[in-house]
């Protein structure tokens, strides 16, 4: 029936469309003024008033300071209400959970991470996503109920057809069927998974190397070496979920590994991952490997690699040799997907920069017919946990910035 809210050409929709394009200026801008917003989306004078006034009403924007520097009074600035909604994330692994909160402009306003040392997980894993995300919501002065959503980040994925956890052996405590209604039952917001890597490409997408591409491939390598696949602006996970999951692809250099759902690897990552630099260094002759964690070590020899010149034999070896395997598995996916780019992020790629990627990018063009731009990742600060509220925060702007209600 005509004037029916979403009915689409009513005013009420009209209304709507216009406030959320008020809204994303100002994300996107900072506080404007009323003229500013009317020039930025060809509003009247008293159209631009008559939004603005509406949205500060119903709590989204905020009436803030003048602009400064013009002869006489200043234009009166709005901003996003910060406080307009929340969304937070978690970036689980095996060793700990980062959980944070954002208000809804994407400030971070509360972190914790949780320690979950072992084989065996201390406490149950609701009780552990409880305490993280309860641990960020108090740093940010909250409390549960405040959070609109959350998205929790994991490796590996769950299968939407069953429920469990695939591809993430080495999660404790995350493989049961029933933890997803448990977590739902025990959380008073709307949860959503996503794949660990999946994640990091939001997270490049939205704020980094990937800005503006609809279809590119996001290299990962830190604890495990796994992939991304952005096709025509939107995350393919395939049927499973398993979609990107490289490190089980049989590559030339590497023996090919059998029953990889129970080793839990495979032939890429034998031959590139992070587990694999330490080994690879002492191969080629690098006097001192230090020891650690992998992905940190692996991290250190790479950045050594890149920074060494030419007289530095072993660690530009090191580099290398790092880049064939790489673009070896590289090249596999460039043949099928043919994406316009790749970006290459987690410690063991980011450490070798500028360096590593030219290398990669040399060798692809030897191994592949086509020629995608390889970029180096920008979000280099837990870009899990900063894709997971991305996220979360765009299906919060969604909900919230909807006026047709």
């Amino acid at each position: 029936m005509a004037g029916t809210a979403g009915t689409p050409g009513t005013p009420r929709v009209l209304r709507a469309m216009n406030d959320r394009a008020a809204l994303d200026l100002l994300l996107a801008h900072g506080p404007l003024s009323r003229t500013r917003i009317g020039k930025l989306t060809g509003l009247s004078k008293p159209t631009a008033s008559q939004l603005l006034a509406r949205l500060e009403a119903a709590g989204l924007v905020l009436a803030g300071g003048t602009t400064e520097g013009r002869p006489g009074p200043g234009a009166q600035l709005y901003e996003v209400n910060p406080a307009a909604a929340y969304a937070a994330g978690l970036d689980v692994t095996p060793g700990r959970i980062l959980a944070a909160v954002a208000d809804v402009t994407g400030r971070t306003v509360g972190r914790y991470e949780l320690p979950t040392p072992g084989r065996r997980p201390a406490a149950p894993v609701v009780r552990q996503v409880t305490d993280a995300l309860d641990g960020a919501v108090k740093a940010a002065g909250l409390d549960r109920g405040a959070v609109h959503r959350l998205v929790i980040g994991t490796p590996g994925a769950f299968d939407p057809g069953t429920g469990r956890l695939r591809y993430a052996s080495h999660l404790p405590g995350w493989h049961s069927p029933a933890l997803l209604d448990e977590l739902a039952a025990a959380l008073p917001m709307p949860v959503e998974y996503e794949n660990d890597v999946n994640l990091a490409a939001v997270a490049e997408q939205r704020l980094g190397a990937a800005r503006g591409h609809e279809d590119f491939v996001l290299l990962w390598n830190q604890e495990g070496l796994g992939a991304a696949l952005v096709l025509g602006g939107r995350l393919h996970r395939g049927w499973t979920g398993g979609a990107g999951e490289v490190g089980f692809l049989p590559v030339p250099g590497a023996p090919l590994v059998r029953k990889v759902s129970r080793t839990g690897s495979g032939g890429f990552q034998e031959l590139a991952g992070s587990q694999a630099l330490a080994g690879l260094a002492r191969e080629l002759g690098v006097a001192e490997v230090p020891s650690g964690p992998y992905p940190e070590v692996a991290a250190a020899l790479v950045a050594r690699g890149a920074r060494a010149g030419r007289d530095d034999g072993p660690h530009r070896r090191l580099l290398r040799t790092y880049a064939t395997r790489l673009a070896t598995g590289l090249a596999s996916l460039v043949s099928v997907l043919d994406p316009e780019l790749v970006v290459l992020s987690g410690t063991s790629l980011t450490a070798g920069g500028e360096a590593l990627r030219d290398l990669v990018r040399d060798e692809l063009e030897e191994l592949a017919a086509s020629r995608p731009r390889l970029a180096v990742g920008e979000v280099t600060e837990h870009p899990v946990l900063r894709g997971a509220l991305e996220s979360a925060l765009a299906t919060t702007r969604d909900e919230v910035f909807d006026t047709s209600r």
